[in-house]
């Protein structure tokens, strides 16, 4: 009897995307991949340490697994079992955890699945975490996340992010070409460019810090590659998002108009005490060159709330300047202390009650910068990529800069790419459309 395996993905595209590498990696072992919600042999959990939700998650994701198969042998992988592996193996029923470098042989630890008194723990020191193991995803979603580069050199004072995944490297363009090619035959529409500090390409694709390529220059190679319908760049730093890279997204016949482009505040002191590298003018300078060129881009925005420090006219001149900022939508994340960073050291901590308050009020604020946004391509023109998932009768999609959409079920559109009209925006915010014609059978 082939042994069943399941999956869990907490946290990021680039956490998928390795998933997905370590499930073909089972397959190719002679295991049978199932649905988590599936009884299995195996659940292995990718785990994720950016908000202090995702670590809770995690016993609760335990306990879906033992309701499946009590005897079921449980696995723990990614950044937070990097980070603390040992918290995760007392968990009950978790029988391995695996470090930054272990994971992606995890299946050279499977010479018994019997269950464990004790979690295993197999975690290197981060410094091990010096080499580059590609990834990518496909089978399971109408689009794929390539991983292009991992780990970061920053030293921002929240994030835990170079503690779990080592220092900035990057697959050679060579592999990451190819593995695009590879994407592409599966005839999947898109595809995510993923990583830590995708920006940062380049960096430790010798095994060093030397490097020929930039980001630059990898998207000018992958914009070359036939068969794929549509490139997505997932965040880039603003820093790092030079003219070029938004240039040649704007004359590409494959990038699509889609930005995202973590802020984190916008006020200038909190910037700094946060260390990040840039400030809130060199953030201006950015939106203004995509809409320069790109006047129905879509500019996703992430912000930390509740930064140690954070005044009440920090807050507010933050939401002032995203207010101002012609920008689609926010990624809004509250301030949570994470061991080890510098920022847990700091004083001046924001009251949690506080930190809530003004992360409902950027919800709210992003809310009407999407619907603002959505209005703005009422009766234009799009291309529409169709999802796999009946939604009460339903069909959804994303046009190429990133507007949902929806349109009544039919199982032909799935995985097409239409010609539509966006029409109104509907009750649940989406987007009705009527197609036009067919781009892509």
């Amino acid at each position: 009897m082939r042994k069943k395996v399941a999956f869990y993905t907490l946290g990021c595209k680039l956490n998928f995307s390795e998933t997905s590498t370590i499930a073909r990696n089972f397959v190719n072992e002679g295991f049978d991949r199932v649905d988590f919600s599936e009884a299995a042999d195996i659940y292995v959990i990718n785990t994720c340490s950016v908000t202090e939700n995702a670590d809770k998650r995690f016993k609760n994701i335990v306990k879906q697994a033992q309701s499946k198969n009590p005897e079921a042998f449980i696995a723990a992988v990614g950044c937070y079992a990097q980070l603390k592996p040992q918290a995760l193996a007392d968990v009950n029923g978790v029988d391995l955890v695996l470090g930054a470098t272990e994971k992606f042989k995890i299946t050279d630890y499977l010479n018994d699945l019997s269950k464990n008194d004790m979690g295993e723990v197999h975690s290197c020191e981060i410094q091990e975490a010096d080499f580059y193991v590609g990834s990518y995803s496909f089978g399971d979603r109408t689009r794929a996340f390539l991983k292009v580069q991992d780990g970061c050199d920053y030293k921002c004072t929240y994030c835990t992010i170079p503690l779990a995944r080592g220092i900035s490297r990057s697959d050679t363009v060579e592999n990451v070409v190819n593995n695009a090619k590879k994407i592409a035959s599966q005839n999947i529409k898109e595809i995510v460019l993923t990583g830590v500090n995708i920006g940062d390409y380049g960096k430790g694709e010798f095994g060093n810090k030397k490097h020929e390529h930039t980001f630059l220059d990898l998207v000018s190679e992958l914009d070359k590659v036939e068969g794929i319908e549509r490139l997505r760049i997932s965040s880039i730093e603003p820093n790092l998002l030079k003219n070029e890279t938004i240039e040649l997204v704007a004359n590409s016949n494959s990038f699509v108009p889609h930005f995202h482009v973590p802020l984190q505040s916008g006020s200038d002191a909190v910037l700094k005490r946060m260390k990040r590298r840039y400030l809130s003018r060199l953030y201006v300078d950015r939106v203004n060159k995509i809409k320069e060129v790109m006047p129905n881009a879509c500019i996703g925005v992430d912000v930390i709330v509740g930064f140690p420090g954070e005044s009440d006219d920090d807050f507010l001149e933050t939401y002032n300047f995203l207010n101002e900022l012609d920008i689609s939508y926010l990624h809004v994340f509250t301030y949570s202390e994470r061991p080890n960073t510098a920022a847990a050291e700091m004083g001046n901590v924001v009251p949690k009650n506080i930190r809530s308050k003004r992360s409902k009020m950027l919800r709210g604020l992003s809310v009407k910068k999407r619907r603002a946004f959505y209005e703005s391509q009422i009766g234009k023109k799009r291309s529409v990529l169709f999802e796999g998932e009946n939604k009460e009768g339903y069909i959804l999609g994303f046009t190429e800069n990133y507007v949902k959409v929806k349109t009544p079920w039919n199982p032909e559109l799935v995985n097409t790419i239409h010609e539509v009209e966006l029409h109104e925006i509907d009750e649940d915010g989406l987007v009705r459309i009527e197609l036009i014609k067919e781009l892509v059978v």
